[in-house]
């Protein structure tokens, strides 16, 4: 009856938990009735020294007992306690079905005693038989060490067989022996600890050195703090630098559809964000169209509305050229007034549309996750698809323009139309698909952006005014002055924020920008030819 009993208890616990409760198989010294009365009743100080003592040989029914603390599924009368679920009583020993009488009262765990009880559970992990939860249970005891831990932790590390787990035991076991009441053993663990140079480690050593009073083991504190910091400086650094490219080559996107618009058309083009917004909002209609119809091949949803972000805002921006702007050519001031207006009526149509409230957009299970180059620095999946994405739009732009018949046409009607005219270029044709070309881009700029942001009715508007920059920045016309303006301004902001803020760093860039234009009206590169003069 008690072991069938046992099996029960042990089917309602998580399976991680299950599995370390098999390790043990009995075999360790068994809870008793006082110790389970202790670690649930008393004074918090009394219950965690209670449950501390039992941690140090658990066995299945101290873990089943903790599980259901940790669950306030325990009661008490008296001296006596008990496990209830599912309003049915069970004694925490024997595991038998017990009657709870009418008097029992719930145990009240705060909140201090509740961390204890997580990392009861947690060094339960310790021995389970899957490697993830043990790294789990080991990392999760690293966070709040403690020298009564550590005959558990060595019956772990007499267990652990893979070495990467192995080895985060023992700087557990050595973060655990910083609070002992031996120097040398003090002095062993902060050398140990130089090891781990994570920033977990670094608040660690810093705690302890605030209350240490032996010079010896102060010094070799400092020196551990001292190699921990230096590698953290460096991930810091690497992680404000990737960061200012992630940044960059965002701008890039935006910047490479008004590249065209603007740059190759001269046309102000105040609705550019409006464009981004419609790709973002395509990228979700087709993940409901995955969710709904396709759920198993969701994680490719994002190929499909690649081309679909293309043309819906491709489409879009001709229809715009052909209703509006083509008869604003050479006339800025109408154009940026009319693109104005456009954008607000794009923007409350989406409103009615999708509501006012951002939409969710998921990233595929490819793209969820990063890798881990430091201990402080983790480089997202989807921050390197996008880096990767807007290098191959880049290309693929600059192939188009150079290489292509309608790049060339585009080329031509800029630098002298009536010349392209007489040549028999169609310039009003020329025109539409050069501002449909630039609108697909922006459409795909706001697919990447839907990625790593919120999607909503006012998504161009965080973009609009740092696409202008960078294009104006760069050279009018000019692929690869783009390109550096836009890598330029995302890592320079970004840099900036780290020493000023985010704010300062803003209002630093913009005077920059000012005082470099001023300098160089024509920005890093110059048209080349002719119409540079003109």
């Amino acid at each position: 009856m008690h072991r069938h009993r046992l099996i029960q208890i042990l089917k309602a616990l998580p399976v991680s938990l299950s599995l370390c409760l098999c390790f043990w198989g009995g075999t360790a010294q068994a809870l008793t009735l006082e110790q389970a009365h202790a670690i649930s009743a008393g004074e918090t100080d009394a219950r965690i020294a209670a449950l501390q003592a039992a941690m140090k040989t658990p066995d299945a029914q101290t873990a089943a007992f903790v599980q259901a603390l940790s669950d306030d599924a325990v009661k008490v009368a008296g001296n006596k306690t008990y496990i209830v679920r599912d309003g049915q009583g069970t004694d925490p020993i024997t595991g038998q079905s017990a009657t709870v009488p009418d008097n029992a009262e719930d145990v009240v765990s705060n909140n201090r005693m509740r961390g204890e009880l997580d990392i009861a559970l947690a060094a339960l992990k310790l021995f389970s038989k899957d490697d993830k939860v043990r790294l789990e249970g080991v990392q999760a005891l690293l966070k709040d060490p403690d020298e009564s831990r550590v005959p558990l932790l060595d019956q772990a590390l007499a267990a652990e067989t893979q070495p990467a787990i192995k080895a985060q035991l023992e700087l557990a076991r050595a973060a655990a022996m910083l609070g002992s009441s031996d120097t040398a053993k003090r002095m062993q663990a902060a050398q140990a600890l130089a090891q781990n140079k994570t920033a977990n480690t670094k608040q660690l050593l810093t705690e302890r050195l605030n209350t240490e009073t032996d010079a010896a083991v102060k010094t070799e504190l400092k020196n551990s703090l001292s190699a921990i910091e230096a590698t953290l400086v460096w991930g810091d650094r690497l992680g404000a630098l990737f960061t200012g490219i992630s940044l960059g080559s965002i701008l890039l996107l935006v910047a490479l559809g008004l590249a065209i618009t603007y740059g190759l058309m001269g046309v102000i083009n105040m609705a550019h964000g409006e464009l981004m917004m419609i790709g973002a909002y395509a990228t979700y209609m087709v993940q409901g169209l995955f969710q709904k119809y396709l759920p198993g091949a969701f994680d490719w949803y994002l190929v499909a509305a690649l081309p679909v972000a293309f043309f819906s805002s491709a489409l879009v921006g001709a229809a715009l050229e052909r209703s509006v702007l083509r008869f604003l050519y050479g006339r800025p001031l109408e154009t940026l007034l009319a693109t104005w207006g456009i954008s607000l009526m794009l923007m409350q149509t989406v409103r009615t549309i999708f509501g006012a409230q951002n939409v969710g957009v998921e990233n595929p299970s490819w793209m969820s996750g990063g890798v881990q180059v430091l201990s402080n620095l983790t480089l997202p999946y989807n921050r390197l698809v996008i880096v990767g994405f807007a290098a191959v739009v880049l290309l693929g732009m600059a192939f188009l323009i150079g290489k292509t018949r309608l790049g060339l046409f585009v080329r031509g009607v800029t630098q002298n139309r009536p010349i392209a005219s007489c040549m028999g270029v169609n310039t009003a044709r020329i025109d539409t698909y050069a501002f449909a070309l630039g609108s697909g881009i922006a459409g795909l700029a706001g697919c990447a952006l839907s990625q790593v942001g919120n999607v909503g009715p006012d998504l161009g508007q965080s973009y609009i005014v740092d696409s202008f920059m960078v294009v104006v920045l760069g050279g009018v016309g000019q692929l690869a002055g783009t390109v550096y303006a836009a890598l330029g301004l995302g890592i320079i902001n970004k840099l900036l924020e780290g020493w000023v803020g985010a704010v300062l760093a803003k209002i630093a860039v913009l005077v920059f920008i000012i005082i470099f234009i001023q300098k160089r009206p024509q920005g890093i590169f110059a048209m080349k030819g002719r119409s540079a003069e003109a």
